[in-house]
């Protein structure tokens, strides 16, 4: 294992000549506030030794010059936004503030492109190039706070990626500092290249163990002006999430599909003072948005959507206006007042496995204690389980979870899913990842890491074992 040293107050006063001492924080009440992201449970929680901000490429290039010549870790941190324990500082060390380089340095309506610094917000990105008629078409539910340097990073996926695909596939180029402090820049302005391994690609989805992105150079696509969005209501889950097949194979192309399981309903709109049709009993919802340059192929769609989903089984279907995407976004905040901690699974398995998959979990987590609630991308098969601990014992929650996790990952895994659809690996599923990769691919992984960071100093403990 890595043996890192301490943050010695030579290295503090380095960081400040480099950063400004304004930029650079030791007390304790900044170390206790980066201590975690969005993590709830207390024991993965580590604290920071300093906290530091960056404001250019070259700042963050010359932190990790030092870190490298004191052996020190850094973590960089993005918005906090991880549910995966990504930002926290596992082994101490700097955490590596990209939220203040948050420029929009360009939106170009002739060659559909943006180039933003990391800490610029993504809603800030999408709303920059809707003033300009264009869509950003990344669009994670935490879209108003998380920060696009993490997108990238974590590959996040969100409610567009049903059509638009992921984060990586809306950029064309990064400005990345590697780990040992060389500044690059990956990828480039094109549409194919062939020009050696796809690097830019190996860093998008990292999690910060492999560079820190800096700078994006960002695709945008002409905004569609019609949009059709229904809310297909259903009381028996099977015949909800068996829809998706069928939008699919029907070439409607939804720009999103979205599942809310009758728990999260009840929660979300009672967090979000909304009522909804039919929120009460057992009843689930699908949401479903489509995007054209026509206003007749959005009525066309919309009345096709509304006969599948009649046809599916809906026992009521709706347009969904701001008040159902409201409460789908306020899903997981919702939660919150029910149980200080909580974990949420984020796993992705075949579309046409999403059916199985669900009804399989729901019914093993009733053998257990906690409460658990679903929600789902369901049109790209990305499922999102929500563990609530509630009055458990520390001891029991935790032994149930372990136990939960050897049932549902090799299930995931034997439809040909993964453990992790969007949320990534962190700090918290190193094992399981470890356990359920194929060891010729994990050691690949592994040999890259190592070949990039000699040293295991940027982001340990994350996606891998520390070496």
């Amino acid at each position: 294992m890595s043996q890192y040293n301490p943050v010695s107050d030579e290295l503090i006063q380095e960081l400040k000549i480099v950063l400004g001492a304004e930029n650079v924080k030791t007390d304790p009440d900044t170390l206790d506030r980066f201590k975690t992201d969005e993590e709830t449970d207390p024991r993965f929680m580590h604290l920071p030794e300093a906290v530091v901000w960056a404001h250019s490429t070259e700042e963050v290039a010359a932190v990790m010059k030092l870190a490298n010549r004191f052996i020190v870790p850094v973590t960089p941190r993005s918005a906090g936004t991880s549910v995966s324990d990504g930002a926290i500082p596992t082994f101490g060390g700097i955490v590596l503030n990209m939220e203040r380089m948050n420029r929009i340095l360009e939106i170009n309506e002739e060659a559909l492109y943006a180039v933003v610094e990391a800490g610029a917000r993504t809603i800030d990105i999408q709303n920059a190039a809707k003033a300009k008629g264009l869509l950003y078409a990344g669009d994670p539910c935490s879209a108003e706070s998380c920060l696009i340097g993490g997108n990238i990073a974590t590959n996040a996926g969100g409610n567009k990626a049903v059509r638009y695909g992921t984060t990586r596939d809306q950029v064309y180029a990064i400005e990345v500092v590697t780990p040992t402090g060389e500044i690059t820049t990956l990828g480039a302005r094109l549409k194919k290249k062939t020009t050696g391994y796809c690097l830019e690609q190996l860093i998008m989805g990292s999690e910060g163990t492999l560079g820190i992105i800096c700078k994006a150079t960002l695709k945008l696509l002409p905004l569609a002006p019609y949009k059709a969005d229904i809310a297909a209501v259903y009381d028996d889950l099977d015949k909800a999430v068996t829809l998706v097949p069928k939008l699919l194979r029907a070439g409607l192309e939804p720009t999103s599909v979205e599942f809310m399981d009758h728990n999260f309903l009840k929660s979300a709109c009672a967090y979000s003072e909304i009522s909804l049709p039919h929120n009460d009993g057992e009843n689930c919802y699908l949401i479903v948005s489509m995007e054209t340059f026509s206003e007749d192929e959005a009525d066309s769609k919309m009345e096709k959507l509304a006969e599948i989903c009649e046809e599916s089984g809906a026992i009521d279907v709706l347009e969904a206006d701001d008040r159902v995407w409201t409460v789908r976004k306020n899903c997981l905040e919702s939660t919150r007042p029910l149980s200080k901690v909580a974990q949420s699974d984020d796993l992705v398995v075949p579309v046409d496995k999403l059916a199985v998959c669900i009804e399989h979990l729901m019914a093993e987590a009733k053998k257990f204690d906690f409460t658990m609630y679903c929600l789902a991308h369901a049109g790209d098969g990305n499922l999102h389980f929500l563990h609530m601990k509630g009055d458990m014992s520390d001891k029991d929650w935790e032994e149930q979870q372990e136990a939960f996790h050897a049932i549902a990952y090799p299930y995931v895994y034997s439809l040909g899913g993964r453990i992790s659809g969007e949320h990534g690996i962190g700090a918290k599923k190193v094992r399981a990842l470890a356990t359920y990769t194929d060891p010729v691919e994990l050691a690949m992984m592994q040999e890259i890491k190592k070949a990039l960071d000699p040293k295991d100093i940027l982001n340990p403990g994350k996606v891998l074992d520390v070496y």
